[in-house]
């Protein structure tokens, strides 16, 4: 896919997440994930790339919330391995040899479309998030349930430390993204190469 539709345009989990069922409908067993964030953690910084380890779902609402269909998958999902631990260390040792700057870390996903105050941040880094963004939770909760490998990555796009925070510039992080991109292009050809 390029691109994706968010819960702050107003769709429903079930519309945002439908995709995915698509793709494993048409045989797709595993799934990559990319988002742009913004970094809670002091070690990243612009530009990076993190490999999504774990998330935290802070958006309120859930793909899986209503009558389950066991032909999808299991009623109650384990999500203790998310993000699949192989792809994640095959990630970090190929992100090595590429000289990219790519540390694990946890998503915490937020509903949006306001970025968050101070406060706000300082709490979701107190609950152990790295990054934060508005996206992918509910994608990779519907792989997990529909049995995809999953790996994931976020783009590093602005910093939100509380007691250095700055006004976001859309067109800042938006040039960012741009930049990094290629650096997650390159990684994701070398994970595909190395899983064929």
């Amino acid at each position: 896919m390029e691109g994706r539709v968010h819960f702050y345009e107003g769709y429903t989990m079930q519309q945002i997440t439908f995709p995915v069922r698509v793709m494993k409908a048409l045989g797709c067993d595993t799934l990559f994930v990319s988002n742009a964030v913004g970094g809670l953690n002091p070690q990243f910084h612009k530009g990076d790339l993190m490999l999504i380890e774990d998330h935290i779902n802070l958006m309120g609402d859930n793909p899986l919330i209503g009558p389950n269909d066991d032909r999808l998958g299991d009623r109650f999902p384990d999500m203790c391995h998310a993000y699949d631990r192989e792809l994640l260390e095959l990630a970090r040792k190929l992100a090595l040899e590429e000289k990219i700057h790519a540390l694990p870390g946890v998503l915490v996903a937020v509903s949006g479309p306001n970025l968050e105050t101070r406060a706000e941040y300082r709490f979701l880094r107190q609950i152990g998030a790295d990054v934060v963004g508005m996206s992918t939770v509910p994608e990779v909760t519907v792989a997990v349930h529909a049995k995809l490998r999953t790996l994931g990555f976020s783009i590093i796009t602005d910093m939100c430390l509380p007691d250095a925070l700055e006004p976001a510039s859309l067109q800042a992080i938006i040039a960012v993204a741009n930049v990094a991109e290629k650096k997650l292009r390159v990684l994701v050809k070398r994970i595909l190469q190395e899983m064929a």
